[in-house]
């Protein structure tokens, strides 16, 4: 199986070694550069971005009582279900020249067009903010996860040793959550690495958008490989450069004692600007998107909700569904067997196995499309020798093609809860179990499967949401006449059918909200003391 998922990164860096000397002098000559660059620029300004946006909030929720308080702790995250490409729609919408912003600007003050200056939302700036807006939550997430999970204890000592509050936040605090911190950045950059849909609507050449138009614009496969494989190096020297920024460095609380962490009252100004830094992401990241959604759907719902909508709305649940069933199965069958043994060579076949999620959409359908047509190509030679005929596209082309992308893009969400689920029962309960006479497989069915129920359904919550939500490998290999919510909503916005692209968009957003309430609730349980 580690093998199977590992495929499409395996070939897609076999192409490498394929010669493509002429599509490469003519991207090094054009558009090779702008790649490199807006690339770059889009990942450091989304890192700072969303470091801007989560830190703050995360350390005021987490030690800090203010108005709203309880309520800003969970609804931060709700950005999360939010996918870039949406927001980049709903806000382009609002702030072109045609929109609701710049039309009032103008009825306002009698100007006319070409007498202000308005930002161009569709820019490289504009990428950013939306990017930054949607992943913030990552930081936000494990920030305050790390921040709960301290103790009073080190910071009081802090305190005892001259530091004041500050002084105990940046040196002592910030360092024993800057692992976390730092996860929660990597996660977002990837994201960042992996968008297609913000960067393609905005006109933002990346590698993303230059690895499609290098495969259906030039039609080389092997320079749309080579690309892809160039992304793919660029996502391996973000996760070493996360591993190597902690060097050897290691925190922990060498106490076995924890005490509850008091919360500081905040009044006045400092309760308002609390309030401001917790407020002003969320309205931007979500309240404000959602309304626009909401106001789209009203107005195009007589249209919009006909049996074609019907179709993509099941379309969307049956292939988000079954992916989330087929990476439960495969999680259960990896992570079982990593508890039955500790053997390093099942352990790193896992850990391959995983390796998915990191890698971006449009690289994993690169990756799928290459051997399964290879596949299919020497079935139907094999067939035309045999029966005089072809059988046609078996493999790539049809659903089985998509599902496996999405095994291969998001199994590892399903495996990490899988993992968490079983790494809570003591092994002296498969013991007990082996000892009754139960099989392994016995021992799982019986035992394991009724104590992870919730385990389960959150692994198949997520791996639904997130193949729900992704947008570059189902538009590459959904076969011909058939979409997505995401697809369709893509779809209606390249038309600038903004208001139509409504419906399907919140759709998609409301189904996002579940996992992220799901989260906040595990995460408040977190918080050191209160066990």
């Amino acid at each position: 199986m580690a093998l199977l998922t590992a495929l499409p990164i395996l070939a897609v860096f076999g192409y490498v070694f394929v010669p493509a000397p002429e599509v490469w002098q003519h991207l090094r000559e054009t558009v090779l550069s702008d790649y490199l660059l807006n690339t770059l620029w889009l990942v450091l300004g989304v890192g700072f971005g969303v470091l801007l946006l989560g830190l703050p909030a995360a350390w005021l929720n987490s030690m800090c009582q203010f108005p709203g308080q309880r309520f800003f702790e969970w609804a931060l995250l709700l950005p999360l279900a939010m996918p870039a490409y949406i927001i980049a729609y709903t806000y382009t919408g609002m702030l072109d020249f045609s929109g609701p912003v710049q039309s009032l600007l103008r009825e306002l003050t009698g100007w006319g067009y070409g007498d202000y200056y308005f930002p161009n939302v569709r820019s490289l700036g504009g990428a950013i903010t939306m990017l930054s807006l949607v992943l913030f939550p990552y930081v936000y997430l494990l920030a305050r996860a790390a921040f709960l999970e301290q103790s009073i204890c080190v910071l009081e000592v802090s305190r005892t040793l001259g530091s004041n509050q500050w002084q105990s936040f940046f040196r002592v605090a910030l360092p024993l959550a800057r692992p976390a911190i730092i996860t929660g950045l990597s996660l977002a950059l990837m994201e960042t690495l992996a968008d297609f849909g913000t960067v393609q609507y905005f006109g933002v050449t990346t590698f993303t958008t230059g690895i499609f138009r290098t495969w259906f614009g030039l039609g080389d496969h092997a320079a749309a490989s080579q690309l892809a494989a160039l992304l793919m190096g660029f996502v391996f020297v973000l996760i070493l450069l996360e591993r190597w920024s902690r060097h050897k460095a290691r925190y922990h609380h060498t106490s076995s004692k924890y005490s509850r962490l008091p919360r500081y009252p905040l009044r006045g100004s400092y309760a308002v600007a609390a309030v401001l830094v917790c407020a002003l992401p969320l309205l931007l990241g979500f309240v404000i998107p959602v309304g626009q959604l909401l106001y789209w759907s009203v107005t195009t719902a007589t249209n919009g909700l006909d049996a074609d909508f019907i179709k993509l709305v099941w379309n969307s649940i049956m292939l988000a569904s079954l992916a989330a069933l087929f990476a439960l199965l495969l999680a259960l069958i990896l992570g079982y067997g990593k508890r039955l043994s500790n053997d390093p060579l099942v352990n790193l076949t896992a850990r391959i196995a995983a390796m998915g999620y990191a890698i971006p959409g449009t690289v994993i359908a690169i990756g799928v499309l290459i051997p399964f047509a290879w596949m299919d190509t020497q079935l139907n030679t094999i067939s035309q020798q045999w029966r005089g005929s072809t059988i046609g596209l078996v493999l790539s082309g049809t659903l089985f093609t998509v599902l496996f992308a999405y095994n291969v893009r998001f199994l590892a969400v399903s495996l990490q809860t899988v993992e968490a689920g079983l790494g809570k029962i003591k092994p002296t309960l498969d013991n007990a179990g082996r000892s009754l006479g139960l099989s392994a497989f016995g021992v799982l069915h019986r035992l394991h499967l009724p104590l992870m129920k919730g385990t389960l359904l959150t692994a198949i919550l997520l791996v639904f949401v997130d193949v729900l939500k992704e947008l570059p490998a189902t538009l590459i290999l959904r076969p011909f006449n058939f979409n997505t919510l995401a697809v369709r909503a893509y779809e209606l916005a390249s038309d600038e059918r903004l208001a139509d692209a409504g419906l399907p968009s919140l759709m998609i957003v409301v189904a996002g909200i579940i996992p992220v309430i799901l989260l906040s609730r595990s995460i408040g349980k977190s918080r050191a003391g209160e066990h």
